[in-house]
């Protein structure tokens, strides 16, 4: 099975950098890649094949409600995806588990594709409790009201830090994600890596059983990229 790559441009990339970057990325594999771009970038790539989304997106379906991007916005420009449960929307703007279950319900309603994050701080998985964090954050499911959900492990204490878990550690989390996903009726569902991952080691991370990868720093460049997809064919 070809994995899923997803490129999370974050708050990155002049709009000169931007056109670089869909010049460089048009002859990947539609079907295997998604980037999701800064939300003033998304226009430059909505016309290309593979598929576009937004890193975030708001609960509500409109008002007033200043900088934020709703579903309906989302849907009315086609795009399809959209990131909700970023450990950085988490730590950094205080999204609890409720928000980003009511996200996910307003972007599978308007039919869009929800990348779901989940993952353990450090001290959790200190406390060895990584898969009861995991199997909290999972319930956010029971919101959703269509199956278009990719879901990406990524570990917080492994973004953005040259640390990642063990393979063994990564397939426990994939395994314990898929089990818990049959529970809320998500049968097959697709289940990426994310944390840290880069040409340096996306070898070892795909001997793993991930479906593909989440990536952050390492995406910001349009060549790692393509190599990243050839090692992943």
């Amino acid at each position: 099975m070809e994995k899923i790559i997803i490129s999370n441009l974050k708050m990155n990339l002049s709009l000169d950098e931007i056109k670089n970057y869909i010049n460089v990325v048009k002859d990947i594999d539609p079907k295997r890649f998604i980037v999701c771009p800064t939300n003033i970038y998304i226009p430059y790539f909505n016309n290309e094949l593979y598929g576009v989304g937004l890193q975030n997106i708001s609960e509500y379906n409109n008002g007033a409600y200043t900088g934020e991007v709703s579903a309906e916005q989302a849907k009315s420009m086609n795009i399809p995806y959209t990131i909700i449960g970023h450990s950085e929307r988490r730590n950094i703007f205080n999204e609890t588990n409720e928000i980003v279950a009511n996200k996910i319900a307003v972007a599978t309603k308007n039919n869009i594709k929800v990348i779901f994050c989940i993952g353990e701080k450090i001290e959790e998985r200190e406390s060895l409790k990584t898969k009861e964090v995991l199997v909290e954050q999972l319930k956010a499911l029971q919101s959703r009201e269509n199956d278009d959900i990719i879901i990406a492990y990524e570990p917080v204490w492994a973004i953005g830090t040259s640390l990642i878990p063990s393979n063994e550690d990564i397939d426990d989390a994939i395994k314990t994600i898929k089990e818990e996903s049959l529970k809320y009726g998500l049968k097959d569902v697709k289940v990426l890596y994310g944390g840290s991952v880069n040409l340096k080691n996306i070898k070892l991370l795909n001997e793993t059983l991930s479906d593909g990868f989440l990536i952050g720093g390492c995406s910001l460049d349009p060549e790692n990229m393509l190599k990243i997809v050839e090692i992943t064919e």
